[in-house]
């Protein structure tokens, strides 16, 4: 198909956008997976989880702990969705190639409405900002995570709210609520502005409103009865970031927190230029208050960058508002919109991994991988083995892995640690690594390996 023709038939390029960015996010996502880039926290947490989902089990997850429940730390069910494709596939691969798939997907609905509303150019704009924006392809080379449903899901939910099709926004919505518990109130937020639509309409706004409601109750069933009955300590593990400060802080003190430190407005005005500026002036923005209202009062530094999985449910929102705003917009202003946003995905890209794909040094294989594969090899199928971070992602398809600072898990049969690890740091601190290698050599495991920090022990 001649290009000129492409870009003028809708559907054919919005689906031609979305294959050409699920094959890149698919190549950079495996290809640090085949480099050992990966780890244990988090795609080695969802293999053990999907795996379990696969063979018809409980999501327990060694690698957070014996016999860890992973709805107890997150409410996900929609995970299970995966499981046909990996009990056909058992590998981390599956996860991440689907992953890819999911966050591409959020480039067709909004492709093809800024087709409809503000023509061919627009549409080409969009989809490839989509596409290419900070928020979605960081979370694609950031191991596997739960929001990667989320993603396409709100883009369709928002550009079928944005094309006044309520019912279809609310279907779209609802599922949002099986995908992490914070999601709920994002529901609401669709609720709310389907309840708005419709008193402008001069219509009833009963149906928003329930669905208003079923976002926060969804949100609080989950937070206050599901997840504290499925986590070992029986209760919601990420309260305390949401309560920095304590009991006794001033009243105006989370509003402080909204804007300090200024890390926060550097994501906030990453986020307005992203959509253009001109998105701002779409209600659809308002869809984003949900999710930005717990990461600026949250007192988790990774929640306030540009970086990791945490923004990509945001980019399908974003480019909804900027799409809904180009319909009403003056031509100069549209122009000047997309121009910013096109700015915005051109500068960003060299700073996030999607470069990786033409980058020749990113397709070696080094030395040392061929040394980490070479001593993985020594491990056989279904053994219990405690590793370092990174190397669990490398084991857990094909072994039952917990970390190997954890004291509490049973006497695994091998140890794998890469001490050189630069994530040793977290989950596992260095110090407690090598205390527990002291510990295991002083109950008679053997060193096979003991070379440039890779290091493997087996039980005698």
């Amino acid at each position: 198909m001649h290009p000129s023709s492409l870009i003028r038939r809708p559907a054919a390029l919005a689906w031609t956008l979305a294959a050409a960015f699920a094959a890149a996010y698919s190549c950079v996502a495996v290809n640090r997976h085949r480099r050992g880039l990966t780890q244990s926290y988090d795609l080695g947490i969802f293999e053990q989880a999907v795996r379990a989902y696969a063979h018809g089990s409980a999501p327990i997850v060694p690698l957070k702990g014996p016999g860890y429940h992973l709805l107890g730390d997150h409410f996900h069910p929609l995970l299970m969705l995966l499981a046909p494709a990996y009990r056909a596939f058992p590998t981390p691969v599956t996860l991440l190639v689907a992953q890819a798939v999911l966050l591409a997907l959020a480039v067709v609905p909004l492709t093809r409405w800024a087709h409809r509303s503000a023509g061919p150019g627009a549409a080409l704009v969009v989809g490839c900002g989509v596409g290419a924006s900070w928020g979605i392809v960081s979370a694609a080379a950031d191991d596997f995570h739960e929001i990667a449903f989320a993603v396409p899901l709100l883009a369709f939910a928002a550009t079928a709210l944005g094309q006044r099709r309520p019912l279809a926004a609310a279907l779209w919505s609802l599922p949002l609520l099986l995908v992490k518990e914070d999601l709920g109130l994002t529901v609401a937020a669709f609720g709310g502005l389907i309840a708005w639509q419709a008193r402008r309409d001069g219509r009833g706004p009963g149906p928003g409103l329930a669905l208003a409601a079923a976002g926060v109750a969804g949100t609080l069933l989950t937070v206050l009865v599901l997840l504290p009955a499925f986590n070992p300590q029986g209760g919601f593990d990420y309260w305390h970031q949401l309560d920095a400060g304590g009991p006794d802080r001033p009243l105006w003190q989370p509003a402080l927190q909204l804007g300090w430190p200024p890390v926060k407005w550097l994501l906030l005005s990453l986020l307005t230029a992203t959509a253009g500026f001109l998105g701002l002036r779409s209600p659809l923005a308002l869809l984003c208050l949900p999710t930005l209202g717990w990461r600026l009062l949250a007192d988790n530094p990774h929640y306030w960058g540009v970086g990791y999985h945490y923004s990509a449910v945001l980019m399908p929102l974003l480019f909804a508002a900027l799409t809904d705003a180009l319909g009403r917009a003056a031509p100069h202003r549209a122009r000047r919109a997309l121009a910013v946003s096109a700015l915005v995905a051109a500068v960003t890209l060299p700073l996030y991994p999607l470069h990786e794909v033409v980058m020749p040094e990113g397709w070696r294989t080094p030395p040392r991988l061929v040394a980490t594969r070479s001593m993985l090899e020594w491990i056989p199928d279904g053994a219990e083995v405690a590793a370092s971070n990174r190397l669990a992602a490398q084991l857990t398809h094909r072994t039952t892995v917990s970390l190997v600072c954890r004291d509490d898990a049973p006497p695994p049969e091998w140890v794998a640690v890469d001490l050189t690890d630069p994530s040793v740091k977290s989950p596992c601190a260095i110090t407690d690594t090598a205390r527990m290698l002291v510990r295991y050599e002083q109950q008679g495991y053997r060193r096979l390996v003991d070379r440039d920090g890779l290091v493997l022990l087996q039980r005698p």
